[in-house]
């Protein structure tokens, strides 16, 4: 069966179907992946935390350059899932097929050299994150480790993308369920060596992540070029470059890329002036990090839904219907992120026990945890209606407002609040806050000007 007689169930508001319940149709199996992946990550960070501060601090450093290469996937990922869910909405699923094939074609070969660079440039990097002798020993193994697993890693990404702009939130969620676990079970057998398996510690936990990953990259590619999914690729013609598509996507996703690149490299500042203040210090930032990005899977899956309804409804000639869902979105998010910051305001050392039974550890991130409870909803905002605004190809305002925020808010006040005015760790949080309050009220600012429902992608 072909995509097109398969069909596919649109994401277009109508009288048959309201924005609300497409919202949670869309989202719920967004959330359900995105908590597995952080449950999966936070149990992965309390067999890490019983390592020691130094095997933590050593994940933390290695994840900032990784998250930071990230910006080119981001790119392509956004750039598939705006045509994507753009050309669903007008009954073009071929040309769907045909934008997703582009983008993994695209991410193989630039994913793949930035592994090379990564794994030869190990030691250098995490010195210039300012690892001591033992972090930067440990976090080298870490990182080189991960490398093959990157390029699967970002294949998914990309066909993930794809798939929710089709409105395909299931598919993705199936796959990632069986990664995680795959990725837990690992780890419990080969960070402590149980049921008889070489007991490897921080390799250990990298080496499980890697063959989660492979595996999962392996079975979306096959996904991708099956009728498991309403879109598909055609392998024959996989390696045939469309420069005129390939320029569609990086019109949109090129502003993503520089969006991605302003905020990770502050934030590899960041981390620089959180890094001086001790290992103490950056374990207890590390492990808040950790515990408050169980607020992440609401904001993000809402922000998922609010994207496909946005491209899909625009494709189809509804914006108002693409408002509509918008606004819904932001509703159902604020409720949502509104409980979470309860959670991390009144019980803050429930979670963060969870890692580690260090007192001065519990003590530094329980506070960081109840600064951070004033930006939940801001931080909601920021996702629900940057989201909007990327499913319909308006991804400049949103760079605007990372770039500035985070360099002027998180990066510079952060900085002075730290260490000029001496408020440690709590100064870089409190920093953290405002830089969500000003990225979320820019970007409810342009959502409503509507210039949005005028791009053409």
């Amino acid at each position: 069966m072909s995509a097109e007689e398969k069909g596919l169930e649109k994401a277009v508001i109508g009288e048959d179907i309201s924005a609300k319940k497409l919202i949670l149709k869309l989202a719920w199996p967004v959330i359900a992946e995105q908590s597995l992946a952080t449950i999966t990550y936070i149990v992965d960070m309390m067999m890490v935390g019983r390592l020691g501060a130094s095997s933590v601090t050593a994940i933390g450093l290695t994840m900032q350059p990784l998250f930071f290469s990230t910006a080119f996937a981001s790119a392509l990922g956004v750039g598939t899932t705006a045509l994507v869910s753009r050309f669903v909405g007008s009954n073009k699923v071929k040309k769907a097929g045909n934008v997703l094939q582009q983008s993994i074609l695209m991410a193989g070969v630039i994913s793949f050299l930035i592994a090379a660079f990564f794994y030869l440039s190990a030691p250098n990097i995490l010195s210039l994150m300012g690892a001591d002798q033992e972090v930067n020993k440990l976090g080298t193994g870490y990182f080189r480790i991960m490398m093959p697993g990157y390029v699967f890693m970002v294949i998914g990404f990309i066909i993930t993308a794809a798939l929710r702009g089709a409105g395909e939130t299931k598919l993705p969620m199936k796959v990632n369920i069986v990664v995680n676990i795959v990725n837990v079970v690992g780890n419990y057998l080969l960070i402590f060596g149980n049921f008889g398996f070489p007991e490897l510690g921080l390799n250990g936990a990298a080496i499980s992540t890697t063959l989660a990953r492979a595996g999962g990259g392996v079975i979306f590619f096959i996904i991708a070029l099956s009728s498991l999914s309403s879109i598909k690729m055609e392998f024959e013609k996989f390696f045939k470059l469309d420069f005129e598509l390939l320029k569609r996507i990086l019109k949109i996703g090129i502003p993503t890329a520089m969006e991605e690149s302003v905020r990770r490299f502050a934030q590899l500042l960041f981390v620089r002036v959180i890094s001086s203040l001790g290992t103490t210090a950056f374990a207890s930032h590390q492990i808040a990090n950790n515990a408050e990005s169980i607020s992440y899977m609401p904001g993000f899956g809402i922000a998922v839904a609010a994207t496909t309804l946005v491209g899909q409804n625009l494709g189809a000639d509804n914006p108002d219907g693409a408002e509509e869902g918008t606004y819904e979105a932001w509703k159902i998010g604020s409720l949502i992120m509104g409980f979470m910051a309860v959670i991390f305001l009144f019980f803050p050392e429930y979670l963060v026990k969870l890692y580690t039974d260090d007192p001065d550890i519990i003590k530094l991130a329980s506070i960081n945890l109840r600064i951070i409870a004033f930006s939940q909803i801001p931080m909601g905002t920021h996702f629900i209606f940057a989201g909007a605004l990327r499913g319909a190809g308006d991804t400049k305002a949103v760079f605007y407002s990372t770039a500035v925020s985070s360099w002027i808010f998180r990066l510079i006040l952060g900085y002075i609040l730290v260490h000029p005015l001496g408020l440690g760790l709590k100064g870089a949080w409190i920093a953290m806050v405002i830089d969500w309050i000003m990225r979320g009220s820019y970007v409810v600012y342009r959502f409503r000007s509507g210039r949005w429902k005028f791009i053409d992608v």
